[in-house]
């Protein structure tokens, strides 16, 4: 059996038409902050990648600045919220570390916004927070990603903006998961600010982009010239960012191709489930092409690494922590203790094909059976 990928949440395969972009802009000497031609060429590779990067995700393209990746958007979303104000962030309990890590390091007081046991944000628990705060607390600040890197299920984002703007508030959205795999539109959403990036729907690693509202005042938080607006200093990453916009686009038109992926997702988890798997978030909505499901007594480890030795590549969590020893702590969130050490993600994309996910459940039913064998022997 070939290989089979199904890590997308992780990193997507890099699309032809992004890796052409890539090799074009390095053939293209030239800073874009130049004047003369090499530079306006340059430029020009980096205007048409804003504005593709816009349109997947429905924003002004005078508002997107580019960055070293998603982490870093998020970074200077959170870092800007304090520089004007912010005492108090609130983010929800499932937001991704690169969120809540930024948070805890931002110097001002965070809370946890809960979810309930399918994963969906406490919107109750928002109102009345945002009702009880003080005065010491500055402009709220709120952090709700709009679908989870986890278990894919889907934020009420549009709503949680109401609320926050009622408080006259900052809503920052993490929709790195969620930009290509779903219509993404920034404004409709109500996001003061927005973060994505490249790798998620196939383009290069290390670049990402943020979008800001009008009641968003974005700091620059690293120094030097006046790229991106002056919000950004730093050389542009010109093939990444060519990448990046070229990927956009591809996602974009691709859009309604991907829902395939909730129908062989969801076949795949009615076989798994028939062996008392257990799927995270099956109750609402969640992305078509995401798969979070627990086996109780598979450790999430054993059942990855029997999986790659099948050639069948998932994840146990998130992928910036599935290489550590520990347990999701967005199923702890949900309530799911007992099984957040037994979970594994399966993720498919643009190049994922029915087959794929076949395989994935032919291999796991293997290892299933073997880990079930080892342990009624072990009881005997």
């Amino acid at each position: 059996m070939s290989a089979v990928y199904l890590d997308y949440n992780a990193t997507a395969p890099v699309r032809p038409q992004a890796l052409a972009a890539v090799l074009q802009a390095m053939e293209t000497c030239g800073n874009p902050s130049s004047v003369h031609a090499a530079g306006r060429a340059a430029l020009a590779l980096v205007e048409q990648a804003r504005a593709d990067v816009a349109a997947l995700i429905a924003a002004p393209v005078s508002t997107v600045i580019f960055t070293g990746g998603g982490t870093e958007a998020n970074a200077l979303a959170i870092d800007s919220a304090v520089a004007a104000g912010s005492r108090r962030l609130i983010v929800s309990a499932i937001e991704h570390d690169s969120v809540l890590e930024t948070a805890k390091a931002a110097g001002v007081a965070v809370e946890f916004m809960p979810v309930d046991a399918n994963g969906v944000a406490d919107l109750d628990w928002l109102a009345r927070r945002l009702a009880d705060r003080g005065a010491q607390d500055g402009r709220p600040f709120v952090a709700l990603m709009l679908a989870n890197n986890e278990t894919g299920v889907l934020q009420p984002v549009a709503r949680a903006a109401e609320i926050v703007r009622q408080a006259e508030g900052w809503l920052h959205v993490d929709a790195i998961q969620a930009a290509g795999k779903l219509i993404v539109d920034s404004r409709a959403l109500g996001a003061d600010t927005l973060a994505v990036s490249a790798h998620k729907l196939g383009g290069p690693q290390g670049v990402g982009a943020l979008t800001f509202g009008p009641r968003a005042t974005l700091s620059r938080r690293q120094h030097g010239g006046g790229q991106e607006r002056g919000r950004r200093a730093g050389t542009e990453n010109v093939p990444g960012i060519a990448g990046f916009g070229a990927a956009a686009r591809a996602a974009l038109a691709d859009l309604t191709r991907l829902q395939d992926q909730a129908r062989w997702r969801d076949a795949a988890a009615d076989r798994l489930k028939a062996h008392g798997a257990v799927v995270m978030g099956e109750a609402v909505q969640r992305l078509p092409n995401t798969l979070c499901v627990a086996s109780p007594g598979f450790g999430a480890e054993l059942q990855v690494m029997a999986l790659d030795l099948a050639q069948v590549m998932v994840s146990a969590g998130s992928a910036c922590s599935s290489g550590k020893v520990r347990a999701s702590h967005v199923l702890a969130a949900m309530g799911e203790t007992d099984l957040a050490s037994a979970a594994i993600r399966v993720s498919g994309g643009w190049a994922t094909t029915e087959s794929d996910w076949n395989s994935f459940v032919e291999a796991w039913l293997q290892a299933h059976d073997r880990h079930a064998a080892r342990r009624r022997a072990s009881a005997a």
